[in-house]
């Protein structure tokens, strides 16, 4: 396994940011008489990103390790992490897994994480409306970071440099039209926030400035942990609902009792009929 750590300035990160997710974090999406208020928001979140813009406080580690696909489970760096397949009944469509896109045979897998340290909101704690747009726009710029970083990892041959003719657009990388995906722990296609811990052991999440709470949650708020996955099929996927069967299943792989899986899944266990 090699391992990076990174620091950048908002400066370096701020251009890659999703303003999009940032006027849905504010209820401002899909509104036609919302623009006044849009223009504003983003008028004041550009200001505080050139206020700020020299600040070091966007941070990231990431890890290219040995990997390989089994079943539902991928091996990396001999540490098993048991995953989630779809339990849908679609026909003409596969019950996807991260597994899938993983040779059995060995291949590789990053792992990554990235924060915006307290330092960026802490200055504007007197101003309540500053102060959660200074917590929404930090959980952009944690994205951003990702953004970046990975467009680093995928180009550059001597962190990974899978895809290292790659020319997109701010609009393009986006849009996710790179070759394959950073799915992030929470999300749909990993949604079981526990499975941290077992990244954590690996990656060492202190190294980009992040604390785990017992159930998971990362600290600072604004911050993203996941896989890195390079096959050209590879794409994002709701889990969706599961049966207890493979709740139960689940658990048993990652050796911890169904009852303690099931609190990081009541959203997607199947809920049988009275």
């Amino acid at each position: 396994m090699k391992r990076w750590i990174f620091k950048y300035r908002i400066e370096e990160v701020a251009p890659y940011i999703d303003w999009s997710y940032l006027l849905h974090a504010w209820g401002l999406t899909g509104k036609a008489d919302a623009k006044d208020a849009v223009a504003d928001v983003i008028k004041e979140a550009k200001a505080m990103l050139a206020e700020t813009g020299g600040l070091e406080c966007c941070h990231a580690v990431f890890a290219l390790c040995e990997a390989r696909g089994c079943g539902d489970d991928i091996i990396i760096e001999g540490k098993r992490i048991p995953l989630l397949r779809q339990q849908h009944n679609r026909p003409g469509e596969p019950n996807l897994c991260l597994s899938d896109f993983v040779s059995p045979h060995g291949d590789h897998a990053g792992l990554f994480a990235t924060a915006v340290s307290d330092a960026f909101v802490a200055g504007y704690s007197d101003d309540a409306y500053m102060h959660l747009l200074a917590q929404t726009l930090a959980d952009r710029l944690a994205e951003a970071t990702a953004t970046y970083m990975h467009m680093q990892v995928r180009t550059d041959k001597e962190l990974w440099g899978y895809a290292p003719d790659e020319r997109l657009s701010v609009e393009e990388l986006n849009a996710e039209k790179y070759q394959g995906i950073r799915p992030a722990v929470g999300y749909p296609s990993l949604p079981d926030q526990s499975i941290i811990f077992a990244i954590d052991e690996l990656l060492r999440l202190t190294d980009a400035g992040i604390e785990l709470t017992g159930n998971g949650a990362m600290r600072p708020h604004a911050a993203v942990c996941g896989m890195m996955i390079k096959h050209p099929a590879a794409r994002y996927f709701n889990i969706g609902e599961i049966s207890e069967e493979q709740c139960t299943d689940y658990a048993k792989r990652r050796g911890v009792p169904a009852d303690e899986i099931r609190k990081f899944l009541s959203k997607n266990i199947h809920k049988r009929d009275a």
